[in-house]
C-alpha cells in the first residue's frame, strides 16, 4: 500500500534516528562515550564490552527496519518507547557522570518519543497493518 508523505517522512527520521545510534554509534566506527557508558555497567566484563555493543547496535537497527516496514506501529511505538527508556535509565543510573548533559538527553528522547507515537498513530490511521483485528465497518 502506498504510504502518504504524512506517514513516510516522519517514519524515515525516526529510523535515520535508530540506523545513526546503532551503526555508527555502536557499531561503526563506535563512540568512546557509547563504550565508556555500556562498560560502566555492573558485573558485565571488560572483555564483552565491544560484543555487547554490537548486539545494541543491531537491535537498534533492526528497529530502524522495522519502523521503516510499517508493520504493526502501535506495537512498533510500545517497543521503541521502552528501548529509550530502558537504555536512558541503565546510563543515567550506571554512567551518569559520563552522560555531559543528562537534562538534554532526556528532552530529546521525550521529542523522539512523541514523533515515534506520531508515526504510530497516523499510520494506525492510515490502513498500515496494525496489532488487532480492524472494527467492521458502519452500514
Amino acid at each position: 500500500m502506498a504510504r502518504s508523505w504524512r506517514t513516510a517522512a516522519p517514519a524515515a527520521a525516526v529510523a535515520a534516528t535508530w540506523f545513526y545510534e546503532g551503526l555508527w554509534c555502536k557499531i561503526w566506527p563506535g563512540r568512546a562515550d557509547q563504550h565508556a557508558i555500556v562498560g560502566s555497567v555492573p558485573l558485565l566484563p571488560a572483555g564483552a564490552v565491544a560484543a555487547v555493543l554490537v548486539g545494541i547496535g543491531l537491535v537498534e537497527i533492526a528497529v530502524g527496519l522495522w519502523v521503516l516496514s510499517g508493520h504493526r506501529p502501535l506495537l512498533a511505538a510500545a517497543v521503541q518507547t521502552g528501548l529509550i527508556v530502558g537504555f536512558n535509565t541503565g546510563g543515567l543510573l550506571f554512567a551518569s557522570g559520563r552522560i555531559p548533559e543528562p537534562g538534554r538527553l532526556v528532552v530529546q528522547d521525550l521529542a523522539l518519543i512523541a514523533l515515534v507515537w506520531t508515526v504510530a498513530t497516523a499510520r494506525r490511521g492510515s490502513g498500515v497493518p496494525a496489532a488487532g483485528p480492524r472494527p467492521a465497518a458502519a452500514a
